[in-house]
């Protein structure tokens, strides 16, 4: 198939119906980067998780959200990669909100992040659509590696010992 050609015969304009890119690969070639919502009711902590996560070159933080309710919105306004949640939050809980944007928008996937991280939780978790969850006490060795893997469509749940 030969590209359509704009006035200027040294642009080339690709149709977007045969146009095949990586979910992150611009149209011109370069890679954009992945774009996370990160929702915590904790100010202090936000920064953390933007800090954290802006130091890798390939990220984003698109947004940030105080409470449930928020999340779910940004989440709708902003169609994130992936969004960065705290399970306890006021207006709805992580698991409301978590159940709200995987029920709403499920292609966005969601890391569960939590200081009361248990086998029970994860479990409650995996059935409202989180696909992974770092414990917010492990979260320098956890974080990073929670949202590469979910941003390679896999799921990132630690093994914990018995609750």
């Amino acid at each position: 198939m030969v590209p359509f050609t704009s006035r200027r015969a040294s642009e080339r304009i690709i149709p977007p119906l045969v146009c095949k890119i990586h979910p992150f690969q611009s149209v011109r070639g370069g890679v954009l980067p992945a774009r996370i919502l990160v929702a915590d009711d904790n100010e202090l902590v936000r920064q953390q998780v933007r800090n954290l996560l802006g130091r890798h070159p390939d990220w984003e933080v698109c947004g940030e959200a105080v409470d449930g309710r928020d999340a779910v919105e940004k989440a709708r306004r902003l169609n994130p990669d992936l969004v960065v949640l705290d399970f306890a939050m006021p207006v709805m809980n992580g698991l409301q909100s978590a159940a709200e944007i995987a029920r709403t928008i499920p292609h966005i996937p969601i890391l569960l992040f939590s200081m009361f991280l248990s086998n029970q939780l994860i479990e409650l978790a995996r059935g409202v659509g989180v696909r992974g969850a770092v414990s917010k006490a492990a979260v320098i060795r956890d974080l990073v590696q929670g949202v590469e893997a979910l941003l390679r469509d896999e799921t990132f749940f630690p093994q914990l010992v018995n609750d």
